[in-house]
């Protein structure tokens, strides 16, 4: 199926509102997505980072929250 969005007419906040749909269609079926190899690297590396206390998790509610604030 071809989907084209008119993304020259969305609003940033459209544009996340569509990122976030599609993301959330992709995680109800997370075991058929693949993740390539470099996840794996990319996730000791931030485990490291908040056991040494430069790095921390956040809510991702919160994350949304500030991206969003972010781009008013």
């Amino acid at each position: 199926m071809d989907v084209t969005l008119p993304l020259d007419q969305m609003t940033i906040s459209e544009k996340l509102r569509a990122i976030e749909e599609i993301w959330e269609d992709l995680s109800r079926s997370s075991n058929d997505v693949p993740s390539p190899a470099w996840h794996a690297d990319v996730l000791r590396a931030r485990d490291e980072r908040t056991k040494n206390g430069s790095a921390k998790y956040v809510d991702w509610a919160e994350a949304k929250k500030d991206i969003r604030d972010s781009v008013k």
